[in-house]
């Protein structure tokens, strides 16, 4: 399987020049993981503390797309993964 057939264990999104997340989201993923291990993440509206890996990078997305860094929009619902 070549680089251009876009199958498992490639690093790119859609195609090799293009991000899908920028540096921004990076970070904020980065530092939520980082507060999750430590114990220190809560969840915003009912203050508790987050141990779901999933939930932790939501709240690093959520806060990176706040701030304006480069995340790809929100699904609306639907399937999960």
């Amino acid at each position: 399987m070549g680089a251009s057939e876009g199958g498992r264990g490639t690093s790119f999104a859609l195609s090799p020049h293009m991000a899908k997340y920028g540096k921004k989201a990076q970070s904020k993923v980065k530092r939520a993981m980082h507060e999750r291990k430590r114990g220190t993440l809560r969840s915003g509206r009912s203050g508790k503390r987050v141990t779901s890996r999933k939930q932790a990078i939501a709240i690093g997305l959520i806060e990176a797309r706040r701030a304006g860094g480069k995340v790809p929009r929100k699904r609306k619902g639907g399937k999960k993964r």
